[in-house]
């Protein structure tokens, strides 16, 4: 049994986070935030407080600065406020140094991310393997509870993988995990979270295909799929921190990320890219001075937790699973639908932050109750998914499982053909008002809306058209009523 939570990091998903452990601090006990601005932390309680969301009031929610870097402060703030249990939720690089404070203090350690030196990005495969998996051998030394990347994609898409295999197939053949967000901001360009570790994480697309890492261009291989409720989305063959453990834990024989984008995302991103802005490292300028081309785009681009308020539209990530059970080849979906503004409505969060941070808490409240106590380093999927699941139904991300008939309309085939092939199909089109970049419309779409933008104006033509040949339709029946008469009258004589 665990007490007492030290949360590190104050941006969007550590906002939920906060919101949803506060509501379940009766399992949890007390609650620190801390961070390198203290005033974000504040704030986060203040929103805490705000929505009554604090369960317990004789448990207490507080804040702490800290710079997470620093393995000392770390190691005196989890002794001070005798925390037993760390969510890391800090941008990806303190990784390392906040598993270190928990190695020399004896607090479990959980995080939602896989680790990234600054200087490094899309490393070679596997990815945990270059940091985490590294530290492996002391925690099962110290007897240590460290469960990596238990947020969604890595974390509930890891569980999704175990329930496939324990539940719903004897031998699975392929495992496509998509993520889509049929959501609006309404702003011109943003990013979902962090955008500094968004970019980075697009560089490269690393893959398992036939049980071994394939590399890929980024954006190169698209297919458009009909989500539950989401609708018809195009999604993109990506790299992604899970397949790096899942290739590992699960046995498949291709195990592939594939993330939803717009036209006009790929168009920002491409331009940025093209022209160096999206560089990790530093560049001079005439001044002398030294600047991370990726750094300034973040300084640039809209917080994301400044998205919430106005975010409407659904999110669907699920795992598109094919293999055989009983003899029988199936296709199964096991997927998870959020409503951006629901959540809001709820912690003040837009969807993609919600599903990111409720996760860590279902977790937290595992390892409290001891129900997830492995004593040594794991990813999720080395645990039962069945508790994990059943608490995220009950706290906010129910999951939705749908049968799925082979070679249907609703089927996946994730097979990646030849690049040329996938090169071809991958375009994204996408026409730009210059007087207005915020119109930013896919060139199909811009064309049906111009006809039904049309289509009223030809209608009212046709209406005055029609009323002004009434009156001359009338006189002309007129006329030949006048004469019908007449010739009657002539016969009559």
């Amino acid at each position: 049994m665990k007490k007492n939570l030290l949360i590190i990091g104050a941006g969007g998903v550590a906002h939920v986070t906060a919101h949803k452990a506060a509501m379940n601090n009766d399992v949890l006990g007390d609650i620190c935030i801390a961070s390198r601005t203290q005033s974000k932390c504040d704030e986060i309680i203040a929103s805490v407080k705000r929505m009554k969301h604090l369960k317990n009031p004789r448990r207490k929610l507080y804040s702490r600065q800290l710079d997470a870097l620093d393995i000392p402060a770390t190691v005196k703030l989890i002794q001070e406020t005798k925390s037993e249990m760390v969510i890391n939720l800090g941008n990806a690089f303190i990784n390392m140094s906040v598993l270190e404070a928990c190695l020399q203090t004896g607090a479990v350690y959980m995080d939602t991310a896989i680790h990234e030196d600054p200087d490094k990005v899309c490393e070679q495969p596997p990815w945990y393997a270059n940091y985490e998996w590294k530290r492996k051998g002391r925690c099962k030394e110290a007897g240590l509870t460290a469960i990596l990347g238990v947020g969604f994609d890595p974390g509930v898409v890891n569980a999704y993988c175990a329930l496939a295999q324990k539940k719903y197939f004897d031998k699975i053949d392929t495992i496509d995990i998509m993520d889509v967000n049929a959501g609006s901001h309404g702003k011109y360009f943003a990013t979902n979270f962090d955008p500094e570790i968004n970019f980075r994480e697009f560089i490269k697309v690393w893959t398992w295909i036939d049980r071994q890492w394939k590399e890929y261009p980024t954006h190169s291989v698209k297919r458009i799929y009909d989500f539950p409720v989401a609708g018809p989305c195009p999604i993109y063959l990506n790299g992604h921190d899970e397949l790096h453990s899942l290739s590992k834990n699960i046995d498949a024989n291709s195990i592939r990320f594939w993330m939803g984008f717009g036209n006009h995302y790929i168009n920002v991103f491409t331009v940025l890219r093209t022209l160096g802005f999206l560089d990790h490292l530093p560049v001079t300028l005439t001044t002398g001075q030294e600047v991370v081309p990726l750094k300034v785009v973040k300084a640039l681009l809209p917080d994301p937790k400044t998205l919430a308020p106005g975010y409407t539209g659904k999110t669907c990530i699920g795992n598109f699973v094919r293999g055989w059970k009983n003899g029988k080849y199936r296709e199964v979906f096991i997927y998870q639908v959020s409503d951006h503004h629901a959540c809001y409505e709820e912690v003040e969060s837009q969807g993609i932050s919600y599903t990111a941070g409720v996760p860590p808490v279902a977790a937290a409240m595992l390892v409290a109750q001891g129900i997830w106590d492995p004593k040594t380093m794991v990813n999720v999927e080395e645990l039962d998914p069945e508790p994990f699941i059943a608490i995220l139904d009950q706290i906010g991300l129910p999951t939705d499982v749908k049968m799925i008939k082979p070679g249907s309309k609703y089927s996946f085939d994730g097979t990646v053909r030849d690049l040329a092939v996938e090169l071809a199909e991958s375009t994204a089109t996408v026409t730009v008002s210059a007087a207005n970049p915020i119109v930013a419309i896919d060139a199909k779409f811009q064309a049906a809306a111009l006809k039904k933008l049309a289509a009223p104006a030809k209608k009212a033509k046709k209406a005055v058209k029609a009323k002004a040949k009434k009156p001359a339709a009338k006189k002309a029946v007129a006329k030949k009523v006048v004469a019908k008469k007449a010739k009657k009258a002539g016969k009559k004589k």
